[in-house]
C-alpha cells in the first residue's frame, strides 16, 4: 500500500487527470441518469384474469378458480397463489421468488392456464400477463360541459396523443364509461310478435358482419370474397330485420326494441372544479425522465389548447416533476450549504490547503458514484440522493483523517513535502480502508432481502458502495497528491496567524482539557462503562415504552389530498351523489375558513389549486390538489384532518380514507382468518370485527369480502320437467332478460364495443317485473316464470378471496399509530385463543403490513448475522485478534441511543429509514475506533505500556475524532432545521445520523478506551493467575525436601 499512496504522490499530474476523469464521468452520469420522484419497481407477480360475465362470486371460484389453482401445482418456483372471485371475474396473483426469471416464469403459467380444458364455454380467452406497478406522473384535467360522448372521445383522441410524446409511452383515461350499444326489448313486444331474446340475437349476428368469404382465383389474378354489412349506428341496427311474415312483411328491431347508441349501465358523475372532466394520467414508464415528460406535456397543453371545441379547457393538474424539483432542490441546497459549513469548520480548525481539497475530496467521492449509478439500474430519487446524506459522515471521516493525518506528520512529525504525504497516508490506510469494508458489509444485507422492499433498499447500498469506494481512491490516490506541499513555516498575515491560534486550540484543549479527564475516566473505568451502559438502557427503556414511537413505513406527505368513500353493497346512485355534495360543501367551507383566516393575518390565504371528484355506486372519491407547500401554511397532514373534521360523520359508510401521503402508509391492524367453509369464515370475522370495535382507538373496522347482497335463488318446482324446461332454461333466459347477452363487439376507434339484449332499464329495476317474465319452452308455448320456479330470498357473497389454495378473510382496521402495537398485543393475546376455541379448524395469520414487517424483520436479521461474524473477521484479520473486534463492535449499538435521544429531542417517531442513519452513525464508530485502536496498538508495538498508549493514542487522534463530528453533524443542521413537508421524510435517517455520530463522539473518546483498558485489567489477572498456577507445583516441591 506504501508503494501505491508513493507512486500517486510522486506522479500529481496523474493524479490530477484521475480526479479530472471521475468528475467528467460523474457530469455525464447525473446528465443521463433516469430521473423520477421515486424508484419505479415491479414485483415478481404473474397475474392470470378470467372474465366470466354474469357469473357469481362462488361460480368463479368452483369453476374457474380451483381448477387453474390446480394446474399450477405443477409449476415450479411459486411462492405465493393469491386468488380473488367476485362477480363475473376471477383473478390470481401468482408470486414467485426474485431470483427466478420472470419472463421464463410467465411462460409457464401460461402453458399452465392453457393446459386446463374444462373452463366454462362463455368465459373470455384468460389473459395471463406480468403484473406491472407503474406509477401516475402527471395529471391532467379536460373540462367542459360538451356533453359525455364528445368529451369522452376528445379525451380518447387526445390520450393517444399524449402518448406519443417523448418519454411517455402509456396514457389512461379516468372518470369515464365505456360506449355500450344497448338493444332494449320489452316482455310485452317479445309476446306481441312471438319473439325470444335468442330470435333477436341470433338475428343481429346473422345480419350484422364483417367477413372473408373466401376467394376467386381468375387468369387475371385473385380477388378475395368479403360479406360486410356490419352495423355501427343507431339506424343499421334498427333496420335489422328479425323476421319475415307469412304475408309478406318484415319484422325489424326498430318495431320490437329500443337501440341506444351510449354507455354501460354504471352511472358516474365526474368533475373538476364543478364542470364535468375526465383525467388523463400519464404513468412512469421503463426509462423515466420525468423533467422531460413534465416539459413534454406542458408543451403540448400550450399547443393543443387553441385547437380544442369552445368549452373545453385543458389544464395541468398535478406534476411530479414539481415534487422531484422540490426535493432534489432541497437536498442540493442543503448539501452545499452543508458543505460550505464543513469547509468552514475545516478551513478554521486545519491548514486552509488541507481544508480545500479534503472538502473538494467529498465532492469527488460523490461524483465518481453518480458515474456508476446509470451502468448499476440506479436512478436519481428521492432514495438514492438519501443515501448521500447517509454517507456524508463516513466520507467526510476518510477525508478528515488521511488529511489530518498528513498535517500531524508535517506538524508534529517534522516531516516535509512528499514524506509528510506518503507516511501521514499511509499510517492511517489500514483502519481507513477496514473501516470502509466493515461499513460496505454493513449495508450489503439491504442487498439481498426479497420481494418489493430490496428493489427499494438495493440503490441505498449500491450508492452507498460505490460512494465510499471512491472516497478510498480519493482519500489515498488523489488527496496525498495534492497535499504534497503542506507548508510548516510559522505565518505571517493576521489571518493565518488568527486562523493557526484557532487550529492550536483544539490541540491545547485535547492536551489541557481532554487528556486530564480522560485519566479521570480512566481511573473510575469500570464507573464509565457502567454510566454508558445505564443511558444505553435508558433509550432501550425510552424506545420501549413508547415515549419513542416506531413507524415501520415514514409518511411522505403528499401535494393532493384523496378521499375516498365507500359505501354498502347495493347503496343507490343517488346515495353516491349526497355524499359527493357533502365533500363539496366541506372543500367549499374549508377554503371560506382559510380566506377568513388570511383576513385577520393567520396565513396566506392559499391552499387549494383543484378539486376532481367522481361519484358512482357505492364509491366517491375526491382529490384535492393542494397549492405548493411554500404558499402555504398548513401541511398537507392538517389540511386532511381540518378538512375530516368538516365533513363530518357519514353513518352509513363501509370505510372512509383520507390519505395525504405518497406511500399511503396508514396505521392499521390485519389479521387473516382461514378455513375450509366460508359461512365459519364469515362468522368468526364479524366476531373478530365487533371484538377491535371495542377498542376506543380504531375505526373504519372492515374485512376484504365487500359484504353481502340480497339474493334470490330459483329452484325449479315439481312438473316443470314434463313441459321440457330444465334449470338451466330458467337461468339462462332469466340471465339474458336482467343482465343481458352480448351479440357482438363493434370496432370503433376507440375499442371495442359491446352489443347487449336486455330488457329494458324500468323493467330490470323493478322485482314485480319477475311477475312478467315468460319462459320458452322448447315448443314454443310461453310458460310464467313463477309457475315453473319457487323463488327464495338470502344473501349472496359479494368476494371470494384465497390464499395456496384456501379460502381466507382478511380483516384490517385503521388505528391511532400510537396504540397501534399495544392493540395489536392485546387482541393477539387476549381474543385471538378464544376466537380459536370458538371455531375449531380455524387459522389467524398475519396479513398486510404485519406480514411484510414479519418477513422483512426474519430476512434482516439472519442477513445481519452474517454480516456481522463478516465484520468481526474483518476487524480480526486487522489486527489479528480475536477479542479486539469485539470491544470495536461493542461500540456500534450506541448509535442507536443517539437516534433514540434525538428522535425524543426533536418529538418525531422512528422509522425504517432512521436504521439506516444508526448504520451510517455506526460505521463512522468503527472508523475512528478502528484509526483510534490500531495507534494504541503501533505504540505498544514500539514498547510503550498499554495505559500510557492509550491516553497518547486517545489525545492524539482527538482532533480528527472531533472533527469527523462536528463536520457531519454541522452538515446535516440545513436538513434537520428545514420545516418543509418535502424535508420530513429525510429527518429520521438524518437524526439517527447526526445523534449517533455526536453520541459516538463520546463513545470513541471516553467508553472505548475505557473497556480496552477494561480488557487489559482482565488480560493481566488472567496472566496473574496463570504465573500463580504455574509457580504453585515448584513451592510445594521446595517444601517437601529435607533440610
Amino acid at each position: 500500500m506504501e508503494g501505491l499512496i508513493r507512486w500517486w504522490v510522486r506522479n500529481p499530474v496523474a493524479a490530477n487527470l484521475l480526479m479530472l476523469i471521475i468528475i467528467t464521468a460523474g457530469w455525464l452520469g447525473l446528465r443521463d441518469i433516469e430521473k423520477e420522484a421515486f424508484p419505479s419497481v415491479q414485483p415478481d407477480i404473474v397475474q392470470v384474469e378470467v372474465i366470466w360475465p354474469g357469473a357469481s362470486p362462488k361460480e368463479v371460484e368452483q369453476q374457474v378458480i380451483q381448477r387453474v389453482e390446480e394446474a399450477l401445482k405443477n409449476v415450479s418456483n411459486v411462492y405465493r397463489v393469491t386468488s380473488e372471485a367476485r362477480e363475473g371475474l376471477g383473478s390470481l396473483s401468482v408470486e414467485t421468488f426474485p431470483t427466478v426469471n420472470l419472463n421464463g416464469f410467465l411462460n409457464d403459467i401460461k402453458n399452465a392456464v392453457d393446459s386446463v380444458t374444462a373452463f366454462p364455454r362463455d368465459i373470455e380467452n384468460p389473459r395471463v400477463r406480468r403484473l406491472e406497478w407503474r406509477q401516475e406522473m402527471i395529471r391532467v384535467t379536460i373540462a367542459g360541459d360538451v356533453g359525455e360522448r364528445a368529451l369522452t372521445r376528445l379525451a380518447n383522441r387526445l390520450r393517444n396523443e399524449v402518448a406519443g410524446l417523448p418519454y411517455i409511452s402509456q396514457v389512461e383515461v379516468f372518470g369515464s364509461r365505456r360506449e355500450e350499444v344497448t338493444i332494449e326489448l320489452s316482455e310485452r313486444a317479445l309476446r306481441t310478435y312471438g319473439l325470444s331474446f335468442s330470435d333477436v340475437a341470433t338475428a343481429i349476428r346473422r345480419d350484422s358482419m364483417n367477413v372473408s368469404v373466401g376467394e376467386v382465383r381468375t387468369q387475371t389474378g385473385d380477388v378475395q370474397l368479403r360479406a360486410e354489412n356490419l352495423a355501427d349506428s343507431q339506424t343499421d341496427f334498427e333496420q335489422i330485420v328479425v323476421r319475415q311474415t307469412a304475408n309478406g312483411g318484415q319484422v325489424r328491431i326498430i318495431d320490437v326494441a329500443t337501440v341506444i347508441d351510449g354507455f354501460e349501465q354504471n352511472q358516474i358523475l365526474a368533475t373538476a372544479n364543478g364542470k364535468p372532466a375526465l383525467l388523463l394520467q400519464v404513468m412512469s414508464t421503463d426509462d423515466m425522465q420525468v423533467v422531460k415528460a413534465s416539459q413534454a406535456v406542458q408543451e403540448w397543453i400550450a399547443q393543443t389548447k387553441p385547437t380544442l371545441p369552445v368549452g373545453v379547457e385543458l389544464d395541468l393538474w398535478s406534476d411530479t416533476a414539481d415534487v422531484f424539483k422540490d426535493r432534489m432542490e432541497l437536498i442540493a441546497e442543503s448539501s452545499i450549504i452543508g458543505l460550505l459549513l464543513v469547509f468552514g469548520i475545516l478551513i478554521l480548525t486545519l491548514e486552509p490547503k488541507v481544508a480545500l481539497w479534503v472538502t473538494v475530496g467529498i465532492g469527488v467521492s460523490f461524483l465518481g458514484a453518480f458515474a456508476l449509478l446509470p451502468a448499476n439500474d440506479v436512478s436519481l430519487n428521492l432514495l438514492s440522493t438519501f443515501a448521500f446524506l447517509l454517507v456524508l459522515g463516513i466520507v467526510v471521516d476518510d477525508a478528515i483523517v488521511v488529511g489530518e493525518s498528513i498535517h500531524h506528520h508535517a506538524h508534529q512529525r517534522g516531516l516535509a513535502g512528499e514524506d509528510a504525504a506518503i507516511a501521514g497516508a499511509f499510517a492511517v490506510s489500514r483502519p481507513v480502508i477496514f473501516a470502509v469494508l466493515t461499513t460496505i458489509v454493513a449495508f450489503a444485507p439491504w442487498l439481498f432481502l426479497s420481494g418489493i422492499t430490496a428493489q427499494f433498499t438495493r440503490q441505498l447500498s449500491v450508492v452507498i458502495t460505490l460512494a465510499l469506494l471512491f472516497s478510498l481512491i480519493e482519500a489515498f490516490l488523489i488527496l496525498p497528491s495534492h497535499l504534497r506541499n503542506v507548508k510548516t513555516s510559522a505565518p505571517t498575515s493576521k489571518w493565518m496567524m488568527r486562523q493557526k491560534r484557532i487550529a492550536d486550540s483544539i490541540v491545547r484543549f485535547s492536551e489541557n482539557t481532554y487528556r486530564p479527564f480522560l485519566e479521570w475516566c480512566l481511573a473510575r473505568r469500570y464507573t464509565t462503562v457502567m454510566v454508558f451502559f445505564s443511558l444505553f438502557l435508558v433509550s432501550l427503556g425510552l424506545f420501549n415504552s413508547g415515549w419513542v414511537k416506531f413507524f415501520f413505513s415514514p409518511q411522505v406527505e403528499s401535494e393532493v389530498v384523496y378521499i375516498d368513500v365507500s359505501l354498502p353493497p347495493g347503496t343507490p346512485y343517488s346515495r353516491s351523489l349526497e355524499v359527493l355534495g357533502q365533500l363539496q360543501r366541506a372543500e367549499k367551507q374549508l377554503v371560506a375558513d382559510i380566506n377568513g383566516e388570511a383576513k385577520v393575518g393567520k396565513g396566506t390565504g392559499e391552499l387549494i389549486e383543484g378539486w376532481y371528484t367522481r361519484a358512482r355506486r357505492g364509491s366517491v372519491i375526491a382529490i384535492v390538489q393542494l397549492a405548493p407547500p411554500d404558499q402555504r401554511h398548513l401541511s398537507a397532514r392538517e389540511t386532511a384532518e381540518r378538512f375530516s373534521d368538516l365533513v363530518g360523520d357519514i353513518p352509513d359508510a363501509d370505510e372512509v380514507k383520507v390519505n395525504f401521503t405518497l406511500n399511503d402508509s396508514e396505521a392499521s391492524i390485519t389479521f387473516l382468518l382461514q378455513h375450509d367453509d366460508l359461512d365459519t369464515l364469515n362468522a368468526a370475522s364479524r366476531m373478530l370485527q365487533e371484538h377491535l370495535a371495542s377498542y376506543d382507538k380504531t375505526y373504519f373496522i372492515r374485512d376484504d369480502q365487500w359484504g353481502s347482497l340480497p339474493e334470490l335463488r330459483f329452484n325449479l318446482l315439481p312438473g316443470a320437467e314434463r313441459l321440457g324446461i330444465t334449470l338451466g332454461d330458467v337461468s339462462s333466459q332469466v340471465r339474458q332478460a336482467f343482465y343481458g347477452e352480448e351479440v357482438q363487439r363493434l370496432p370503433r376507434e376507440d375499442g371495442d364495443v359491446r352489443v347487449m339484449v336486455r330488457y329494458p332499464e324500468t323493467e330490470r329495476s323493478s322485482l314485480g317485473s319477475f311477475e312478467d317474465v315468460r319462459i320458452r319452452t322448447p315448443d314454443g308455448r310461453l310458460v310464467p316464470l313463477l309457475a315453473v320456479a319457487e323463488v327464495e330470498a338470502g344473501q349472496a357473497t359479494r368476494r371470494i378471496t384465497r390464499r395456496n389454495g384456501e379460502r381466507v378473510v382478511t380483516v384490517r382496521a385503521t388505528v391511532e399509530p400510537e396504540s397501534l402495537e399495544e392493540i395489536n398485543r392485546a387482541v393477539k393475546d387476549g381474543y385471538v385463543p378464544e376466537l380459536l376455541a370458538m371455531y375449531p379448524g380455524l387459522e389467524i395469520l398475519k396479513g398486510g403490513s404485519q406480514e411484510a414487517e414479519a418477513e422483512f424483520f426474519s430476512e434482516i436479521i439472519a442477513l445481519y448475522t452474517i454480516a456481522l461474524f463478516v465484520i468481526y473477521a474483518l476487524i480480526a484479520v486487522a489486527f489479528r485478534s480475536y477479542s479486539l473486534p469485539l470491544l470495536i463492535m461493542t461500540a456500534m449499538p450506541f448509535g442507536f441511543m443517539g437516534a433514540v435521544f434525538g428522535h425524543l429531542i426533536f418529538n418525531l417517531p422512528m422509522a425504517l429509514f432512521s436504521y439506516f442513519g444508526i448504520g451510517a452513525a455506526a460505521g463512522v464508530v468503527v472508523n475512528d475506533n478502528l484509526v483510534l485502536i490500531d495507534y494504541v496498538r503501533r505504540l505498544e508495538r514500539e514498547g510503550m505500556s498499554p495505559p500510557k498508549a492509550l491516553v497518547t493514542s486517545a489525545v492524539s487522534r482527538f482532533r480528527p475524532i472531533f472533527l469527523t463530528t462536528v463536520t457531519t453533524f454541522v452538515g446535516l443542521i440545513p436538513i434537520m432545521a428545514e420545516q418543509s413537508t418535502s424535508a420530513q421524510f429525510l429527518k429520521p435517517a438524518v437524526l439517527s445520523l447526526a445523534f449517533g455520530v455526536f453520541f459516538a463522539l463520546f463513545v470513541s473518546l471516553l467508553l472505548v478506551p475505557a473497556m480496552y483498558l477494561v480488557g487489559y485489567d482482565w488480560q493481566q489477572m488472567r496472566l496473574a493467575r496463570k504465573r500463580r498456577r504455574t509457580a504453585s507445583p515448584g513451592a510445594d516441591a521446595a517444601a517437601s525436601m529435607p533440610v
